[in-house]
């Protein structure tokens, strides 16, 4: 007797949780209709701002590998595409695995431009102590060995 009275008890609970567990979900299965049926809700975008015109942009180009003449033929190519200048030096280390591209605080879009334009990957903002000599630049370009 007492052990039908244990089972009575274990099975009135299985039920208990097991309609527990359908109510809680059913709401939830409930929400997610409605909320697949609902209009999507319409954000106002903001608009990207619009990148400067090359010439309007004035790039450092340092060697950074030591190969004679890569910043020089870099600045000529930049200038041909329309950049305000290009001016080129040699990086005080010459020893750069990787080349890059570093940037003043908003400039980014400009410096990714800059990137794709020369086949470069990295890019990265300029802080710190500034390479010298750059201070009227916007965008740094450093040649590394690749």
């Amino acid at each position: 007797m007492v052990a039908g009275a244990v089972l009575s008890i274990v099975t009135a609970s299985v039920l208990v949780v097991l309609e527990a567990g359908r109510a809680l979900h059913a709401p939830r299965a409930a929400t997610q209709a409605s909320a697949a049926t609902a209009s999507p809700k319409h954000h106002a975008l903001v608009p990207p701002v619009p990148l400067r015109p090359r010439s309007r942009v004035s790039v450092l180009v340092l060697n950074g590998n030591g190969a004679s003449g890569v910043a020089g033929a870099t600045a000529a190519q930049l200038l041909g595409r329309g950049y305000r200048s290009a001016t080129a030096t040699n990086a005080s280390n010459r020893d750069y695995a990787t080349s890059l591209v570093l940037y003043r605080r908003g400039w980014a879009g400009e410096a990714e431009r800059l990137a794709r334009d020369s086949g470069i990957r990295v890019v990265s903002p300029l802080d710190g102590l500034p390479p010298a000599g750059s201070r009227r630049y916007q965008l740094v370009l450093i040649l590394g060995a690749n």
